[in-house]
């Protein structure tokens, strides 16, 4: 009887292969995670000034981390506040700058704290090695400002002369 049961079956048949179109879900996924990572490698790559500040960041970081000197680490400070004026404001505008006036761009960049007496402090700290009475205090204020400074100066269009606001 069995023999009989088996010949009643019908003959085997595979199933047809599955088409290409349209693909799993997960393919849809991947494809629109691979999307997403083009266009943050492009934002990425098209916006310099968000690595310029980044990096200046990392390396103000660094600064702050060599617990030395504080001559050395004014004037490291001071050196990576011009690189920074130059790269975003330009020679044109902030490399004759020395003094008042430099300071005076840095405060108007966002390093407000740097306008009074802990600016003038860095300034001789820098040039003539000179260090304040509030040394430690100074030290936070320039730390403080120069992330400000790094964190909100941006070009801005600059006015034509004799032009009233």
């Amino acid at each position: 009887m069995n023999a009989d049961w088996l010949a009643q079956l019908a003959p085997e048949r595979a199933p047809a292969p599955p088409g290409w179109w349209p693909p799993a879900p997960g393919w849809w996924a991947l494809l629109v995670l691979l999307g997403l990572c083009v266009l943050a490698a492009a934002f990425w790559w098209r916006h310099p000034r968000l690595r310029l500040r980044r990096a200046a960041l990392a390396e103000l970081r660094r600064i702050r981390a060599d617990e030395g000197d504080m001559i050395r680490a004014a004037r490291a400070i001071q050196n990576l506040l011009r690189r920074y004026a130059l790269a975003v404001y330009g020679k044109d505008r902030a490399a004759r700058l020395h003094g008042d006036a430099w300071l005076r761009l840095l405060a108007d960049g966002g390093a407000e704290a740097l306008r009074g007496a802990p600016g003038q402090a860095l300034l001789r700290a820098n040039f003539a090695g000179v260090l304040g009475e509030q040394r430690d205090q100074d030290r936070e204020i320039w730390f403080a400002a120069a992330e400000r400074f790094l964190r909100h100066a941006h070009q801005r269009p600059a006015r034509a002369e004799g032009a009233t606001s």
